[in-house]
């Protein structure tokens, strides 16, 4: 006997819609305030007993709390899916009535027993934990950029015109503790207050960044990935890695680039078109890292450097960062492509 599963995740509860595609009863319930061991003991001593050893396949909406769901499904013996959140709701169709946990659970299990399920890469452990870092260097550059935009608001507040770039010199962190500057207590204390949070940021963020370029270094597939793209260092080298991997489950390279967020979409109607804009419906951190190395175009010593200057005089150069950002995301579907399977997830020791 077998069955067929869809999981609706949230924080306090998990609806679950399972089928026995032999009988066909349904099963239907909730997992309240699930964590690790209420699923794994729902998985073992319920859903299992109802399959009487037969193979379930079991899809998971892919939003947070996914990881540990898969990790408990595979453990069980059963065939973890992930499905793209994003893909699943238009697979709804237009919507006629209201959208419940329920029926949420009921279309993920109606569309992998159907073969329709959009689903989303489930990468192996290794780069699960490197993909964590890179989440973890991007939240730490969000931070310190925050901070440095809270410091130079309070100085503009305060008449002291100052470009952003110099905020973090040392330079200036003397001048503004000395008192040649005008500012009022509340204002040094919150200056103070944002230097302070911008050393202990400096102080993950730094060890940080050195262990994932020495990753990029070692890696084989982050190596190829540096040695064959102009911009693309050590560093954005893990991030490209850790979102993309085996580029073998996409079959052109406009997937790859549908995939980071910066295709084009375009709304138009009775032949009125309003202006593209970014989609931006995928790894955040991927578009980060191409959008940087694409920003690389625009020294004299890249291969690009016509092309991008071309579209920095035709639009601006945010956009000409961005055309780069496309061209990288294509090239790197065809560089991993080209890697030994074999050697594309292989995690050098230390």
């Amino acid at each position: 006997m077998s069955m067929v599963c869809g999981l609706d995740l949230h924080r306090g509860q998990i609806t679950f819609d399972a089928l026995e595609v032999e009988t066909g009863e349904v099963w239907r319930g909730r997992i309240w305030s699930p964590d690790r061991a209420r699923l794994r003991r729902w998985l073992v001593d319920e859903l299992a007993p109802r399959a009487h050893g037969g193979p379930v396949a079991v899809a998971v909406e892919g939003c947070t709390g996914w990881r540990y769901v898969v990790e408990e499904v595979a453990a069980a013996g059963f065939e973890a899916h992930v499905a793209e959140p994003a893909d699943t709701q238009a697979a709804r169709g237009r919507k006629k009535r209201a959208k419940t946990d329920r029926s949420d659970a009921r279309l993920q299990r109606e569309l992998l027993q159907k073969g329709e399920l959009p689903e989303s890469w489930i990468p192996p452990e290794a780069v699960l934990e490197w993909r964590e870092r890179t989440v973890l260097y991007k939240s730490l550059l969000d931070q310190r950029r925050v901070w440095i935009q809270r410091i130079h608001a309070e100085l503009f507040q305060h008449g002291v015109a100052l470009p952003e770039g110099e905020i973090r010199a040392e330079q200036t962190r003397a001048w503004l503790a000395g008192d040649g500057v005008q500012l009022s207590g509340a204002a040094r204390q919150r200056i103070s207050a944002g230097y302070r949070m911008l050393d202990a940021t400096d102080a993950e963020l730094v060890p940080l960044r050195k262990q994932l370029e020495s990753f990029g270094r070692r890696q084989p597939a982050c190596q190829a990935l540096a040695s064959a793209h102009f911009g693309i260092g050590p560093l954005t080298a893990v991030f490209v890695w850790a979102e993309l991997g085996d580029c073998r489950r996409f079959s052109r390279s406009m997937q790859v680039v549908r995939h980071t967020g910066l295709d084009v979409a375009v709304d138009s109607s009775d032949r009125h078109r309003a202006g593209g804009y970014l989609c931006r419906q995928g790894p955040p951190t991927l578009r980060w890292a191409l959008f940087e190395a694409g920003k690389a175009a625009a020294r004299a010593t890249s291969p690009d450097y016509d092309y991008y200057q071309a579209v920095k005089k035709a639009h601006d150069g945010k956009l000409a960062a961005i055309a780069m950002a496309r061209k990288l995301a294509r090239r790197c579907y065809h560089t991993l492509r080209a890697v030994d399977p074999e050697m594309v997830y292989a995690i050098p020791t230390a």
